[in-house]
């Protein structure tokens, strides 16, 4: 029987079961879910438990996926066994974030269940799906249940279970597509900050949707591609572009009788990330759209216009990531070192400094741009030295550093920095003198006396620690934990320092991103240091997406 029989493309006669399917027929139920994966990235990024700019959970699941059928994409052989190992091999070079990593583990883990087999049953593919959330499981030091993990572990449960009496492989996937959504319907019951956030797990629902794509194709359901997430191209930047990146316009409008959150809501329906603040005089506005016209032509018949300023945000982002797309090594080529250091750094400004701080070889990478373990995995062998040592500087690519670090023939230590200043003070605390175990002794307890503010803008509306959020504010995080909202960057931003104890800090740094001109971030320096002049101030621009200010207070 050929493998076009066994997956029907189509129309599948649904009086006629399909009993088994080879490797061919695997990879087609593989490029299935792919596809529809990509028709439901932008949603799945959208399950942000923080109403943040930077979901990318989404994103990262769909370049695994991507990584996957690209490595099966050429491969003749009808073993499932073969295509399997190489999809998640594909998968595990490819992951990229946390819920990246996990799903390359849960394909790794399918392989295992279908190791030697020419073909697989509706039973045999529900073993490996077990298997799956068995090695999925082994993967993450501290699981957490109501997560992609839970889902994957109850839909591997019940395919079992029910595999005995679903000989038909296109049944059993019906039937573990509705154990998958009611897994995902459930995560907020199991973990408390999604229940709290309003959202479900978005890598539990990634799960599902690519459950759910093998079982539409089983079924001979037309499978489109999203054409923009399906070119041959670093799908980062394309990602970005979906999520509204376009033109930032910043003016100021002068009139009377302004109706302030009259002009809010018509701005922020315009785009995304608005600001708008004032009085019924003088107005500030901030907005990212893909017109920018738009506000302009609206203002401009309400008052006058000053200061007007409009960046192609995208054009300056992509040509961050396309000209920093491989690891980057300094100009001067190293000497061979006794350790090297690896630095993942969210903006062209925070390459520069943790360059000048000695980092060896900087990894572009941070919120929906996270680096893949083979990019990870290529920049731990390019390093000048047999000993390293890996700072990821965000909580969503510390898993796939450990991946790559596993993945190494060299002695790789990953120090668990989750946010820049963290990567900062361990970089500091790097002793060239020391050996390796010591060092990362040192630069984790350095980075443990750091606290991390963020500054940006609420995406949309949430309740969440006590606070009422709205689409459009201005929200602070410290250490990743929503503290302070309000509709101005500075307000929130001094707020938000109290907050962090800033009177007993004895360094207060403001990497300022995109979105800030250095003149603004200077300003709101001088206020900082008017509030704490016993601490001294620093501004860096770091060049970041998505948050205004990123501050480290020691």
């Amino acid at each position: 029987m050929s493998s076009s029989e066994l997956v029907p493309v189509l129309s599948p006669d649904p009086q006629k079961p399909i009993l088994a399917c080879d490797g061919q027929g695997l990879k087609r139920l593989l490029n299935a879910s792919f596809h529809w994966l990509g028709q439901h990235t932008s949603a799945i990024n959208s399950l942000n438990v923080f109403p943040v700019p930077d979901g990318d959970t989404g994103t990262n699941m769909y370049l695994t996926m991507q990584a996957a059928c690209q490595e099966i994409e050429d491969l003749p052989d009808r073993q499932a066994a073969i295509i399997a190992r190489h999809a998640a091999r594909g998968a595990l070079m490819g992951a990229r974030g946390n819920s990246g990593v996990i799903l390359s583990q849960i394909l790794r883990g399918m392989a295992q269940g279908l190791e030697d087999k020419e073909d697989f049953s509706a039973a045999e593919f529900a073993t490996a799906l077990d298997m799956g959330a068995a090695v999925a499981y082994q993967a993450v030091i501290k699981p957490v249940e109501g997560t992609i993990l839970t889902v994957i572990r109850e839909l591997g449960s019940a395919a079992v279970e029910a595999a005995p009496q679903l000989a038909d492989l296109r049944e059993l996937l019906q039937y573990i597509v509705h154990v998958a959504r009611e897994s995902v319907a459930r995560t907020p019951t199991l973990l408390p900050i999604l229940r709290e956030a309003g959202v479900v797990d978005a890598g539990g629902q990634g799960l599902f949707v690519i459950i759910e794509g093998m079982a539409r194709y089983m079924q001979g359901l037309v499978m489109e591609p999203d054409r923009a997430l399906t070119h041959a191209v670093d799908l980062r930047t394309e990602a970005l572009a979906d999520e509204g990146y376009g033109y930032d316009v910043q003016f100021v409008l002068e009139g009377s009788d302004l109706d302030v959150p009259r002009i809010r809501a018509d701005i922020a329906a315009m785009g995304d990330c608005a600001l708008v603040v004032g009085d019924s005089s003088a107005v500030r506005v901030h907005v990212h759209t893909a017109s920018p016209g738009d506000p302009l032509n609206y203002s401009v018949k309400l008052g006058a216009l000053g200061r007007v300023v409009i960046e192609n945000m995208q054009e300056q982002y992509q040509e961050f990531i396309m000209g920093q797309a491989a690891p980057v090594l300094p100009a001067k080529e190293e000497a061979q070192l006794d350790i090297a250091t690896i630095v993942v750094s969210p903006g062209p400004g925070l390459t520069e400094l943790f360059g000048s701080l000695g980092g060896n070889v900087i990894v572009p990478g941070g919120q929906t741009m996270n680096p893949s373990i083979e990019q990870l995995l290529q920049a731990i062998e390019d390093a000048p030295a047999q000993d390293v040592i890996v700072l990821p500087n965000n909580p969503n690519i510390i898993l796939a550093a450990q991946q790559a670090q596993a993945l190494s023939a060299k002695r790789v230590r990953v120090v668990p920095t989750k946010s820049v200043p963290q990567g900062v003070s361990a970089l500091l605390a790097y002793n060239y003198s020391a050996d390796l175990d010591a060092n990362v002794r040192a630069m984790e307890r350095s980075a443990q006396e750091v606290r991390t503010g963020e500054i940006t803008i609420a995406v949309r509306d949430v309740r969440m620690n006590s606070l009422e959020v709205r689409s459009g504010q201005v929200i602070g995080l410290i250490d990743d934990q929503l503290k302070v909202a309000g509709y101005d960057v500075d307000t929130v931003s001094m707020e938000l320092l109290a907050r962090m104890d800033a009177g007993q800090a004895e360094v207060l740094t403001l990497y300022f991103g995109v979105d800030v001109s250095e003149e603004s971030a200077q300003a709101l320096a001088r206020l900082i240091e008017e509030r704490y002049p016993d601490a001294e101030v620093e501004v860096v621009q770091g060049g970041q997406p998505h948050y205004h200010y990123i501050i480290s207070a020691e």
